[in-house]
């Protein structure tokens, strides 16, 4: 069976980092591209950033460029996810995302397989 496992979420203050982890297990997904979504409370869940099988192909929404940093090692079966310089605004539930096909679209209905999420609270 098919898992994605988060990890790595916290309490952080604003202005610091986190690196979020996303490890696969069942299955390989070498050749899935990964995402990551996230939700805030009381919002609907937004895409964050996508990266394709190889890693060569990445894609952002625009409230998180040139903050957060999407990387995979394919080795490992693991997406990640460095986030630095967070805003309080940056707080909600992170999901990890796998998709048979990479798109900037960012549609929560490209993709296939989720993981249960990992909080992330920034405190101002």
């Amino acid at each position: 069976q098919a898992q994605l496992v988060e990890s790595g979420g916290g309490l952080v203050q604003a202005g610091g980092s986190l690196r979020l982890s996303c490890a696969a297990s069942g299955r390989t997904f070498k050749s899935y591209a990964m995402g990551w979504f996230r939700q805030a409370p009381g919002k609907e869940r937004e895409f964050v950033s996508t990266i394709g099988w190889g890693g060569a192909r990445t894609y952002y929404a625009d409230s998180v460029k040139g903050r957060f940093t999407i990387s995979r090692d394919n080795a490992k079966n693991t997406v990640y996810l460095q986030m630095d310089s967070l805003k309080p605004e940056d707080t909600a539930v992170y999901y990890c995302a796998a998709a048979r096909t990479y798109s900037s679209s960012g549609r929560e209905s490209e993709y296939n397989y989720w993981g249960q999420g990992t909080q992330v609270t920034v405190s101002s």
